[in-house]
């Protein structure tokens, strides 16, 4: 790590010509790889239908969305072999490769045969494709941030870093502009029966686009420079893992930076999406134009970030979003109900809902190998709950005691669905579906979110909020993680943490507030996950990090 300070010569010399070219290739390339990688999460809801139609559809659901996370779990493995091969080969030829195993694995996923076609091989082949889009991933961001901030003259790097930060925005505002066109010219039917296959499809040329670009470029000149000395590392591995005085460093990049960032990340952007479309019952189309527009709104405060961090530093703007995080999430989802489904948060607020049961009868409501079967009266009448998003509290009853619900004043018996045959089952559950189905609408519970109620101005505002808040933790985050180490092991120390924490912290945090929703029956209790994360960071990034915005690149 350096800590020496750029000289005043070198903060006022003069931009490199190609500097502008550089960043905008490294930035286009890497949009069109985000949007390869966030076509699947926005379309988990179909992909679930296609690939995972083998078990119900709570647990496709959930089996589509942990296919979503394993992109993200070997983002760190990615991050491992493609930034060994950075810092020792280059930065230029490692994010070629990493590219075009991102773009012909999202154009073989518009191929696959969907689970009526080929069975069980289908999920798995789509699974491995999923893996293979996260390896790819794991080497593009450390090799597009690294490359560019090698190029940067001093003073202008959280400048022209912040553009590659757009990146995953624009790659999900891309995504979802390509889906919404295509779903309105195709139409909701036939989207979903094979519509949905044509923006992977349409990667391939966007593959083909990124290549040509990106062969156009020259290494990093601090690369080359350090090369030519005869300086670079045959062991960036050892060097960044294996000497503490690195790891440190890495250690205290994951907890105290990047982990907040990608919990902060996902929360404003796809944590917002589904809680729109899965607690909330807005439709797939408007939830999708919501999020587009606050995207469209927010992505250029990445850049304001970034160039107010080369002025004031890049720790206090990542400290502050964090922190904003922390103390605001709860209001504002709270608001986004209101905004988007005031029914439902009226239902919630004069009909609550108690499930009144044995705990001991009571399971995890999440079950992602899809094999559980619940069939204790808490199970059953919680399973229809969390269904349909209907927000319950928990009472314990006495052991032995059939599961109750309380509907305001209604009160329903649940029934035990052990040793029933599959007429009685079938029966049963039909006759305490009618009856739940009967007193949420009663007693206000909406079905979906009535679109002339939603009041648009608002839940867009509260989204860009969200989204600003996203681009103080990221705006600055590729600088500030270049400009903690040395140039000979760079790519390798800084895409560790980068995507332990956006991979693991962040890519998970769906799934865990999905299933911590299910749980406990509060829609709102899945912020608890981003909530203590950022806070965490906050902690550490405070006491611990200290501001890189004058560090020198030219340290080997």
């Amino acid at each position: 790590m350096s800590s020496v300070a750029d000289s005043a010569g070198r903060a006022g010399q003069k931009e490199p010509a190609d500097v502008k070219t550089v960043v905008f290739a490294s930035s286009l390339g890497t949009v069109f790889e985000w949007y390869d990688f966030y076509l699947y999460g926005s379309l988990a809801a179909i992909i679930s239908k296609q690939f995972f139609s083998g078990v119900n559809p709570t647990a496709a659901f959930i089996f589509a969305l942990m296919a979503f996370a394993a992109g993200f779990a070997v983002r760190p493995f990615g991050a491992i072999v493609f930034g060994r091969l950075g810092d020792m080969v280059g930065r230029k030829y490692t994010f070629l490769i990493t590219i075009s195993i991102m773009g012909v694995s999202t154009f073989i996923v518009g191929l696959l045969p969907s689970y009526a076609s080929i069975g069980i091989a289908a999920p798995i082949i789509l699974v491995a494709l999923r893996l293979l889009q996260g390896l790819a991933l794991g080497g593009e961001y450390g090799g597009a941030a690294t490359y560019v901030a090698e190029h940067a003259p001093a003073g202008k790097r959280g400048l022209h870093t912040s553009w590659i930060q757009t990146t995953a925005t624009l790659g999900l505002f891309l995504s979802l502009l390509v889906i919404l066109t295509t779903r309105t010219m195709l139409g909701e039917e036939a989207f979903g029966e094979w519509g949905w296959r044509v923006p992977f499809l349409i990667s391939l040329l966007l593959l083909l686009i990124s290549v040509w670009i990106r062969l156009k470029l020259s290494e990093s000149p601090t690369f080359q420079k350090m090369k030519e000395e005869g300086k670079g590392s045959k062991a960036p591995l050892t060097e960044s893992f294996g000497k503490w005085s690195n790891l440190k460093i890495v250690l205290l990049a994951l907890f105290g930076l990047t982990a907040g960032q990608a919990v902060v990340w996902y929360t404003g952007q796809f944590y917002a999406l589904f809680f729109l479309t899965q607690s909330l019952k807005v439709d797939a189309t408007t939830a999708n134009l919501l999020i587009a527009v606050s995207l469209a709104i927010g992505t250029p405060f990445f850049i304001l970030f970034g160039w107010l961090s080369d002025k004031i530093g890049r720790k206090r703007i990542i400290m502050a979003g964090c922190a904003l995080a922390v103390l605001t999430y709860f209001p504002v989802f709270k608001q986004i109900t209101h905004y988007a489904n005031p029914a439902l948060e009226a239902a919630q607020a004069s009909a609550p809902v108690t499930v009144v049961a044995d705990p001991d009868s009571c399971s995890f409501q999440f079950n992602p190998v899809g094999t559980a079967k619940f069939l204790t009266s808490c199970d059953i009448a919680k399973s229809f709950l969390a269904k349909g998003s209907v927000n319950y509290a928990n009472e314990a009853a006495p052991a032995g005691t059939v599961a109750q619900v309380k509907i305001g004043e209604t009160v329903i018996d649940s029934f035990d669905g052990h040793g029933l045959s599959a007429d009685d089952m079938k029966a049963k559950t039909e006759a305490f579906t009618a009856a739940m189905t009967a007193a949420v609408t009663a007693a206000g519970y909406p079905a979906k979110a009535d679109p002339a109620q939603i009041n648009h101005v608002m839940v867009t505002l509260l989204l860009v909020y969200l989204v600003i808040l996203v681009t103080m933790v990221y705006g600055p985050i590729a600088a500030m993680l270049v400009e903690l180490f040395p140039t000979r092991i760079r790519y390798t120390s800084m895409s560790l943490p980068y995507h332990i924490g956006n991979g693991w912290f962040g890519g998970f945090l769906p799934t865990v507030s999905f299933a911590m929703v299910a749980a406990s029956g509060d829609i709102y209790y899945g912020l608890w996950y981003p909530i203590v994360i950022a806070a965490m960071t906050l902690v550490v990034g405070v006491l611990f990090i200290h501001e890189t915005k004058d560090h020198r690149m030219e340290v080997w």
